[in-house]
């Protein structure tokens, strides 16, 4: 916006991408438009391309650019949630989430296949520095033997007896899910070295999945939701509407006031929490 570089796009400027991770349209950060300069330029090249609305797919730096300046040009702003993250208040489910789950899950059943034939400890980290979705619902889906989120403190005195009763109970090898923000404060290649010093009878290694988990063909269930904030967020420009985020809400497409979707803080099932702790035994 801050540079004119505009393409006007139509119908058929889409086909053929459903199947495609990614996003054709790029995505960048920009400092300069965390200036009123900037700003101004950005709203100059809108009006002179006859753009009258902006439809923000992002996270909560998005949101809030999108509202200092609908603020300051009162220029119509919706705000569609995307981050595998899945940690923006208003919606139970964000584009990518459920296709970086399945790249998790996927990616850690081939690890436990290596970790079985050799009896080893994996660390798995997975991304979600604030939040522990991905860690959580991918622990759980995989079967991991524990889960470690930056929502719950669980203690390396508690990491170790999980450990010691899982060893305990025959199991030859075991898969531990870090989310890289975990409230433990060590980081993958820290807890190994933590393990291999208390628990020298383990072969511990360490995989850190990284940015895989941003990539790959979307789920079936991120390309329904894609099509369906996408027809939200127009129907409700069109309606006159302005400074609201379109999210999925009980399996339903709702609109949050954008302010509250950046205030607020998306909070992990405390029930999938407890699920895990019971089928992880």
């Amino acid at each position: 916006m801050i540079e004119g570089d505009f393409k006007e796009m139509g119908a058929r400027s889409v086909n053929n991408i459903i199947n495609k991770g990614g996003t054709i349209l790029k995505s960048a950060r920009s400092k300069e438009f965390m200036t009123p300069e900037g700003r101004k330029k950005a709203h100059e090249n809108l009006v002179k391309n006859n753009i009258d609305a902006l439809v923000i797919i992002g996270g909560n730096g998005s949101f809030t650019g999108g509202l200092i300046f609908n603020d300051e040009y009162k220029f119509p702003v919706i705000g569609i949630p995307g981050t595998i993250d899945n940690d923006i208040y208003g919606t139970s489910h964000t584009l990518g989430y459920d296709t970086a789950l399945n790249t998790v899950v996927e990616a850690i059943d081939k690890i436990r296949d290596t970790a079985s034939s050799h009896n080893r400890l994996f660390f798995i980290e997975v991304m979600g520095r604030d939040a522990g979705h991905i860690a959580l619902n991918a622990g759980i889906g995989a079967g991991a033997e524990e889960i470690l989120i930056p929502e719950e403190d669980m203690g390396l005195d508690r990491l170790l007896d999980s450990l010691r009763k899982s060893k305990a109970s025959g199991k030859s090898s075991s898969i531990v899910v870090i989310a890289e923000g975990d409230k433990i404060g060590k980081n993958a290649f820290e807890l190994k070295d933590y393990v291999e010093e208390n628990m020298p009878e383990y072969d511990v290694r360490v995989s850190i999945l990284g940015h895989m988990q941003r990539g790959g063909s979307p789920s079936c269930f991120d390309r329904v939701l894609a099509s369906r904030l996408g027809v939200k967020a127009v129907e409700t420009l069109l309606e006159g509407k302005s400074n609201y985020m379109v999210g999925l809400i009980k399996d339903e497409v709702e609109l949050t006031p954008l302010e509250n979707a950046v205030k607020g803080k998306s909070q992990v099932d405390k029930e999938l929490i407890r699920v895990s702790d019971i089928v992880s035994i």
